[in-house]
């Protein structure tokens, strides 16, 4: 692991707002499920203690499916989902990677995530937001 940085980042029109520490060399994961793969979501999960939002609680809209634990969350004003609270880790934050500020982030590992076969592969991420 690297050393942890604050990463900054946002939603497209920059009504969204939030920080994130994390080390400068990430891991994320990119999940071929009906909800990341069409986006491009590049997953980089932490534990809730190291989000902050930091502006735009108001324009963030909420969609929930399924079994309605992942709060998947939405500007409402561009529509970009740039973080999101996962079914996988219910007590930390996914946040997208491609939607972090440039400048912090070394390096970045992308290891395939089978989203599609959630249930059978659902908890080998769980242990990424302790």
């Amino acid at each position: 692991m690297s050393t942890t940085v604050i990463h900054r980042g946002g939603c497209h029109c920059g009504a969204v707002r939030f920080e994130v520490d994390a080390p400068a060399r990430v891991r994320v994961q990119s999940c071929n499920c009906s909800m990341c793969r069409p986006s491009g979501y590049l997953h980089l999960i932490v534990p809730a203690s190291a989000f902050r939002l930091l502006q735009g609680a108001d324009q963030l809209s909420t969609y929930t499916f399924n079994t309605g634990i992942a709060k998947h969350l939405f500007c409402k004003v561009c529509g970009i989902k740039s973080f999101y609270v996962p079914r996988s880790n219910p007590d930390g934050f996914s946040v997208n990677l491609n939607c972090l500020d440039a400048g912090s982030i070394e390096s970045a590992e992308i290891e395939a995530f089978d989203g599609q076969n959630w249930e059978q592969h659902g908890e080998s991420l769980a242990h990424l937001s302790r």
